[in-house]
Order: structure tokens, then C-alpha cells, then sequence
């Protein structure tokens, strides 16, 4: 049965239900989905972990207004500017939807109307999408930055006030103070599945290091896992070969390029050749074989990565495309594992960059480190190097 969520943190429980003509409003334990029979929905919510839910926007990719059918569009259009009229009288008042329950601030009537086109969109979702083959991935990945999403970020405003002499960042550091702190990730921002932030996020991804030393943990420390050569690695997995001990690019540099040049030489070396279909280097084609794994991967239009991922892509960017698909996906299944390993404890993920997982962690509970690493390090693709680094701000822990 359909039903919509009225907001998404786990103190708003709030559910509409169309059951009845005009729609019925639900809220605490009356809204959970054992006591409705709610089976699917538009999108995840706190409330709803556990449950066996299907959820139209991870079957799409796509938005409200994007998959809206036409038939639809007049009324959809009509009641979400009333949407937006609504969110920016909040911006104005400076009310924050972060700290305020959403059904609390609008009418009842608005509600059931903009829960009912929700439930008609879904409706045409899952109607006209099949499930994806790596549904249980994205709902688990899902999952996860959608508890990320509400833990807000400490930053420091003295440290941030310091910078402003700096001309290069200054303008960094004034878009900061406009923005919610708060790293709100778009699961479907890319083609290949790499996280991108919202318009409205921390801009966490492209924060320059300058300004790193701004966040600081609500624990006690940051610890940042990061894979050694994560995508290097994929490589030899796709390829069908052990994880090299050690720091991968050193190991390139003795057994690819015969100690030829500095690590950093050997680095550039290899993505040079990697992602350049024409690069004709005979000591990496020697060791590598590039074709190989394009063949069993990309089928002439379509890259399908061992996550269930399809990716329609041309030759030129077939293996940039498999092996950068490949490695998000495999850093997101870590990052849960570890959210997972953590439930019980203080600890917990602050927010993921690309290859990086950043830990805010409780000082009596350091000792977990060892086997967070472990877990981390132990992937489908094999066991991969994890360099760690510990601060007090993420300056120090990046």
C-alpha cells in the first residue's frame, strides 16, 4: 500500500495515508508501517529503518519534477510552488526545517494535497521502472547519508573569521556562513554513482584545505580511513590479481617502471596511461591489461559493474567510467559496514569525500579502531590498503 512520509528525521513521524477518500494523517506509533500496512513510498525517512519498504525515488534517479508524467504536471506544478512559497516565508522568518518538524508549520489541508500527487507520482514509478538489480546497494548507501544529512557539523567561527584576510578564500568563507552546516549528499548526482553534494549541503566535497581546520568533531577526535591507490587497485581486482602489500604506487614504481623516477612520477605515470585509451606505455600495458577488463565489462554502449550498476558510455570513457563506478560503490558498502559496526556506540561516521570515510570518534571507544580499520579494509574486491589519520579538527585528521 502507498502511503507518504510529512518529514524524514526520526523525531518527525508523521505519515499520510490515502486509504480513505481524502486522504488520513498519522502521526508517532500510528505511523509506523506494521500498523497501516505500508509498503511504498517516495523516499527514505529516519522512522522508517528496518522495514520492508520500496522506495519510488531509488527505482527513478530521479526527482519529483523530473518523473512527474504529463497527465500530472498542471497539478504537481501548482501544488509544489505552494511547496516552495511555504519553504522560502520559512527562510525569511529564519525558520529552520533542520530543526523544526515540516507538518508542524503547514496546513493540514496542503498536506493531504501534496502527499496525494506524491502518491500518484509514485504510483507512475513503479508502475513504469523495473526494480534495480543493485536496489539493496543504493537503499543501504541511501540509508546512510540520509542519517549523515541530519548530524550537524561544529565549526569553529573564530577559525573561519581568521581566514578572511586571505583574498583567495574569502569568498569561501562568506558562502559558508550562509549555508547550513549540514552534508546533504545527492545519491544520483553522477553517472557513475559518486556522491556529489545538494545545492543546499556543507559544501563538504569541495571545501579547500585551507578551511578544513574550521570542522571540528562533536566527539573528541576525526579518524580518516582512505584507501591506498583506491581506483589503482580496482584495477588489479577487475584484472583478476592480488592486492600488492604496501603503498601500491611505491610497487608500481619497483615492478612496473623499474624503479624509474620518485613515487609521485610513477603516480602520474600510470593515470596518464589509465584513462588515456591512446597512451601507448609498454612497461604499464606490459603488466596491466586495460582491454581485458574493458571486454568483460562494457559490452559496445554498456558498462555493468560488479555492483549492478549500467552505465551507457562510449570506448573513450567505457574504463573511467567502470573503474571510478566500481570504487565509489565499494568505498559507500565499507562506509556501511562501518555505520553498522557502530550502531552501538558514541562513535560514529561524520561524512564521506570521495575514497575517505572521517570518523568522529569517542575517546573510550579508540580501541574499536583496529577492527574498524579491518572492516574497512576488507572488501569484495579484496583487502586494500587503509592509511589512517587522527585529529582534533579535520585539518589535522585530512
Amino acid at each position: 500500500m502507498l502511503f507518504q512520509t510529512l518529514d524524514s528525521k526520526q523525531e518527525c513521524v508523521g505519515i499520510y495515508t490515502g486509504i480513505h477518500n481524502n486522504g488520513t494523517l498519522l502521526f508517532g506509533e500510528d505511523a509506523i508501517p506494521d500498523c497501516f500496512g505500508g509498503t511504498h513510498t517516495w523516499s527514505y525517512a529516519s522512522y522508517l529503518e528496518g522495514y520492508d519498504i520500496e522506495y519510488a525515488y531509488l527505482y527513478c534517479g530521479l526527482g519529483l519534477d523530473e518523473v512527474c508524467p504529463e497527465p500530472l504536471r498542471n497539478d504537481w506544478q501548482f501544488v509544489n510552488a505552494r511547496l516552495q512559497a511555504f519553504v522560502r516565508s520559512f527562510v525569511e522568518a529564519k525558520i529552520s526545517l533542520d530543526d523544526n518538524c515540516f507538518f508542524d508549520l503547514v496546513p493540514e489541508r496542503f498536506l493531504k494535497d501534496y502527499c496525494y500527487m506524491k502518491d500518484q507520482i509514485c504510483k507512475f514509478v513503479f508502475e513504469n521502472y523495473d526494480r534495480p538489480v543493485n536496489y539493496d546497494h543504493l537503499l543501504a548507501t541511501n540509508s546512510l547519508i540520509h542519517k549523515i544529512a541530519f548530524q550537524k557539523l561544529k565549526l569553529n567561527s573564530l577559525k573561519m573569521k581568521k581566514q578572511m584576510h586571505r583574498k583567495s578564500i574569502r569568498e569561501q568563507v562568506r558562502k559558508l556562513r550562509n549555508v547550513q552546516p549540514y552534508c546533504k549528499y545527492n545519491l544520483f548526482g553522477t553517472k557513475t554513482g559518486r556522491l556529489t553534494t545538494r545545492k543546499n549541503s556543507f559544501p563538504i566535497l569541495t571545501l579547500p584545505k585551507e578551511l578544513r581546520s574550521i570542522i571540528q568533531p562533536r566527539n573528541h577526535f576525526f579518524v580518516s580511513f582512505d584507501f591506498n591507490g583506491a581506483e589503482l587497485r580496482t584495477l588489479v581486482a577487475l584484472g583478476g590479481s592480488e592486492q600488492p602489500l604496501g603503498d601500491i604506487h611505491e610497487w608500481n614504481r619497483c615492478n612496473v617502471y623499474r624503479k624509474i623516477g620518485s613515487r609521485e612520477k610513477a603516480k602520474k605515470r600510470f593515470f596518464s596511461w589509465l584513462y588515456n585509451p591512446d597512451s601507448k606505455d609498454h612497461l604499464s600495458s606490459r603488466f596491466y591489461d586495460r582491454e581485458s577488463v574493458l571486454k568483460e565489462c562494457w559490452d559496445g554502449t554498456t558498462v555493468t559493474t560488479i555492483y549492478g550498476r549500467q552505465i551507457e558510455v562510449d570506448k573513450r570513457k567505457a574504463l573511467n567510467y567502470l573503474i571510478q563506478s566500481t570504487t565509489s560503490d565499494m568505498v559507500m558498502e565499507q562506509a556501511v559496514k562501518l555505520d553498522e559496526f557502530l550502531k552501538t556506540f558514541k562513535s560514529n561516521i561524520a561524512f564521506v569525500i570521495h575514497d575517505e570515510v572521517v570518523l568522529d570518534m569517542d575517546r573510550n571507544e579508540m580501541h574499536l579502531l583496529k577492527k574498524m580499520q579491518e572492516i574497512f579494509a576488507d572488501t569484495r574486491l579484496g583487502t586494500y590498503m587503509v592509511g589512517v589519520k587522527e585529529g582534533s579538527d579535520y585539518g589535522i585528521a585530512a
